[in-house]
């Protein structure tokens, strides 16, 4: 009888532990803006693991996540709070290059946010308000084989990217 509740015992334990527990993104299914175990009425709360890393609370993203590209490079990093973006978010390029990075506030971008060409070059910079580009803003274009070759100097500016910005529309200079 012993050997029969060890048994039991060790089962229960490695049922727990087995991979089958864990969930992906493909497992689950979005309604109306909330996420649910395939076949299930209720929303889901638990840990999501595979390509896309993070938990849910009620059926909404919550807390830490991170994403990888399928080659296995990270892809981005941040918060999410009932669902939305929050706090300091990055991204990166297929080749490891940074791509972005910035915070969100509700689910916008909200403050300075900074942007690179996949060549490490800035592409533009400059503050969010609301979601919507704010105050000065300076860009740039892919100027890469200047850049990597030495031979142009500097990249060139990007004019519909620089100037003041307000509720997103570039007022020039």
């Amino acid at each position: 009888m012993k050997h029969i509740k060890t048994l039991l015992t060790l089962l229960f334990i490695s049922l727990l532990s087995s991979p089958s527990w864990s969930q992906t993104l493909g497992d689950l299914v979005k309604r109306e803006g909330i996420y649910y175990e395939k076949f299930s009425d209720v929303p889901f709360t638990g840990e999501l693991t595979g390509q896309e890393q993070g938990s849910f609370k009620n059926g909404e993203r919550d807390g830490f996540w991170i994403r990888y590209y399928e080659s296995g490079q990270l892809f981005s990093k941040g918060n999410y709070k009932n669902g939305k973006k929050e706090g300091a978010w990055v991204n990166y390029w297929g080749n490891g290059e940074l791509y972005s990075k910035g915070n969100y506030k509700n689910g916008e971008k909200e403050g300075a946010w900074v942007n690179y060409w996949n060549n490490g070059q800035l592409r533009y910079k400059g503050d969010y308000e609301y979601g919507k580009r704010y105050g000065f803003w300076e860009g740039y274009n892919d100027d890469a084989t200047k850049f990597r070759t030495g031979t142009g100097g500097n990249a060139t500016v990007n004019k519909e990217w620089t100037g003041i910005f307000k509720n997103n529309i570039n007022k020039g200079f």
